[in-house]
Order: structure tokens, then sequence, then C-alpha cells
């Protein structure tokens, strides 16, 4: 919910966007946006880190939709809210915040772990559904800056990041804060307390399509609200200069369309007029798919796709945010998700969620350092720009899959076999070799998966 006192600065920022959207190679249509191209280094990069941290960390809990569902009874955030914490009568969300204090964050240490890793790119969560803002937003009084760490969390990292060499970019949940805490207007809470309406927003009705195609939405969304996300974009885009500016799902609904088109023109022409080798990450059909890179969330694809396009999944089989109790997937697991999106035309954007403290928790730093000490020096493996050479097969027609790349410096080979009982091995050649190794075996039971001690696998008696 918008502020009054902010309306001048939001004002400014909307006709900032209308003019700059006008004054470039892009104008605020598709007819023009189809000529973007995306940069070579995102083509490149092939794997980057997401950050989803906020206050929903500090109960750590379910999943990262607790704020939502806390106020939703019968479900497990609502159960474990009331156990841990008391009635919503008499607290809320807004009670999280002066718990989230970041005491132990070194933005420095992160930037090194994600380099480490592999990463090329690191994309953290700007604000989410929540509606609290992780940077210095001159819009609302929710922020990092203001209260909580009382540390601009988007700008520190931003430093951090660039420094250890790495692409910048940032992601806006902000589209879908319109009916974020909907659930609480339907019981006695803080949410229906006018004096924190600018924290908890609109709370409309949330009324989705049942699998969540945002172009079938049919919330309440005012004109007024799409007015301040574009403001809210055009904030960040001016003040942290993302490579990358990555939106959530809630942009494809319908009334946000002209200002997804002037966003979009405004980003590319300021991109364009500053250097910045600027990529828009979108869901969806939220936008023309020439006129930025699609995300496909918690998804493969089966085949080479013509764009080239992203997947973003989380190292946890429960939760984009921090878990004080999770499970998570391994690294071997990963590479494999790897090398299938690589060899597609794809990047993968593996997520991590850190405590409300600032740490990342030991057992993801370990599958990062595993993941990074496999992943790194396969990189010479990738195609500069998309898919590995040769791509053919699927596990549901050819038993193995092959990804080659003759023709480079060196002879360079990943195969994936799949055997019976749902096994599948994940085998390489290393650089310089004539051998086989097998990576892992697993056993794979929609997204989440088990590995197997012993994998049987044959690999090493595999010609060269």
């Amino acid at each position: 919910m918008s502020v009054s006192k902010y309306d001048a600065r939001r004002n400014s920022l909307i006709e900032d966007a209308d003019r700059q959207a006008h004054d470039g190679p892009y104008r605020p249509d598709w007819e023009t946006l189809r000529n973007y191209e995306i940069p070579q280094w995102y083509k490149d990069a092939k794997f980057g880190i997401f950050v989803t941290w906020g206050v929903y960390a500090v109960p750590g809990a379910v999943n990262e939709w607790y704020p939502h569902n806390m106020y939703r009874p019968g479900d497990p955030a609502y159960e474990h809210f009331q156990k841990t914490y008391g009635s919503l009568e008499n607290l809320g969300y807004k009670d999280f915040i002066p718990k989230f204090r970041a005491e132990k964050w070194d933005p420095a240490d992160w930037a090194n772990l994600f380099k480490h890793a592999g990463a090329r790119y690191v994309i953290p969560v700007a604000e989410h559904h929540d509606g609290f803002s992780m940077y210095d937003s001159d819009l609302s009084d929710w922020t990092a800056v203001k209260m909580g760490p009382h540390r601009d969390i988007v700008g520190d990292l931003a430093k951090a990041v660039r420094g250890a060499g790495l692409h910048f970019g940032l992601s806006s949940h902000r589209a879908e804060h319109n009916y974020y805490f909907d659930e609480g207007r339907y019981i006695r809470s803080d949410v229906n307390n006018p004096k924190y309406a600018s924290l908890y927003g609109p709370a409309h009705p949330w009324m989705n399509d049942p699998n969540f195609v945002t172009y079938n939405e049919w919330s309440w969304v005012s004109e007024a609200w799409t007015r301040d996300w574009l403001a809210r974009s055009v904030e960040l885009a001016e003040k942290y200069k993302p490579e990358v500016f990555y939106f959530d799902g809630g942009i494809g609904q319908p009334t946000f369309r002209r200002n997804v088109t002037e966003f979009a023109a405004f980003h590319y022409n300021f991109a364009s007029r500053n250097g910045i080798p600027a990529v828009i990450n979108f869901k969806d059909y939220s936008m023309d798919a020439s006129a930025g890179a699609r995300d496909f969330e918690k998804s493969l694809r089966p085949g080479i796709e013509a764009q080239h396009w992203q997947t973003d999944t989380p190292i946890s089989n429960w939760s984009w945010g921090y878990m004080q109790q999770d499970q998570l997937k391994s690294a071997d697991f990963l590479i494999h998700e790897l090398v299938d999106i690589v060899s597609k035309k794809g990047n993968l954007l593996l997520n991590v969620g850190p405590r409300p403290d600032g740490t990342i928790p030991d057992e993801v730093r370990a599958i990062a350092t595993r993941y990074g000490s496999v992943a790194r020096p396969e990189r010479r493996g990738h195609r500069r720009d998309g898919a590995l050479e040769d791509f053919w097969g699927r596990p549901n027609s050819d038993p193995d899959w092959f990804w080659t790349r003759p023709g480079y410096e060196t002879l360079h080979r990943i195969r994936f076999s799949f055997h019976s009982q749902g096994q599948q091995h994940l085998c390489h050649q290393p650089l310089l070799s004539r051998g086989w190794n097998c990576l892992g075996a697993f056993i794979r039971s929609g997204w989440r998966e088990r590995r197997l001690a012993d994998s049987g696998c044959q690999c090493a008696g595999l010609a060269g």
C-alpha cells in the first residue's frame, strides 16, 4: 500500500521511467522490445546463485511462504506460530522484524563462497512477497535500512559481489504483495489494523488460477498498485544498476501489462545509456519470449530451446528460505541438473536461504564447496554460446544421453545413463583422459533424490 508522504518521489520515478522509455532504441511496445538481444556474458555464465533472505528467515519453519500461511487457520505455519509465539490477536508478522538483525552477516564471505562454488552471477531478493524491502528504498518505511538490520542489504552485497569479479542482479517479488496477506483479513489479526497497512498492503482476496497461470488470475489489482510497482522497480534499477533484473510471478496479471512494457523499455534504454549489459528474467508469459530470458521455476526442458533460458531451484527440497530443520539436495545431484540445463541452452540459478543472523548453514556451504570443486573445472566442457555440441535422446525414449564437445582444446564428455528401477547415472570423462568416472547414481522422485551408496556403474569399461 502506497504512503501519501512518498507521492512526490513516486511520481518523479514514474515520470523518469516514461521519459527514458521513449529515449533510446526501445519503446514500451513489444515490436521494439522483440529486438532485444541477451548479452553474451549471461549466455556464457551458465551458473548463478539466488539468495532468498528476509524477515521470513526468523521463524525458519515450514517454508518461505510462512508470512502468508501463518494467518491461515489449519495450515502448518498457523499451527507453528500459535505454538511457538502465541495468538495472532496479539502478535503478527511485523513482530519478527526486530529479530531479523543480520548481526553476523559478512557480504564478502558470501561473495567468496559463491565464487568458489563456480557462480558467475548473484541475485539477492530485493523484496519478497512480504513487502519488506531489503534495500534503501525512498518509498517505504518498512526497509532493512530503517529497521531490523539497519543496513542496505542489497547495496552492501552488490559491492562485495562486484568486488569478487561476479555479475550482480536482484529480484523483485513485489507484484504478489497485492494479495499476499489476504488470509489475515478473515481472522482477528494485525493485518486489519490501519497502522500496519503500509506493510501488509491491500491484502485483496487471492483469486488465483489452480495451475498458477498468472494471466488467468482474477485477483483485483488497481492501476495505483501497478504504478507503485513501476516506481519501485525503477528505483531499484537506478540505485543498484543490476545486470539481471529478475521478476517473480504476478506481473503476468493483465493489469500489469502496460507498466511491464514501460519498465522493460526504460530498463533496457537506461542500461544501454549506462553501459550495463542487462537482462530481465520473467516467468510464464508475462513478457514476450524475445524480450528477456524466461525463467522456468524448478523445471527442466525436453530439448534445446530457441532462446537462452534459466531454471531457478532451491538447494533445499522444502523451502527457498532458511529452515531450522531442512533436507538438502546433494552436490552431485545438482551437478546432474546443471549438465542437463546447460546442454539445452540454459542457466542454472541455485538458491540458498541464509539464517536471520546472516550466516549460511555449514551443510549448505559444504554442498556449495563440493559443487564448485566439480563444476568449476568442468566449465571448459561448456560451449561458449549456449548448448553443448551434441544433444540427443530423452530419458523416456533412449537409454542414454550424451553430451560431447569435439573440436575444442581437448575432448570432454558427460554421459547420463538411465537404468532399471529408476536409477540415473552421471558419468564424466575427464579432460586429457580416455577413461570415465561415475560421479554418482541416484533414484529420483519429483524434485527429491536419494543417492545410492553403490552405483554398480560400468562406465569404467566404456571406450574412450
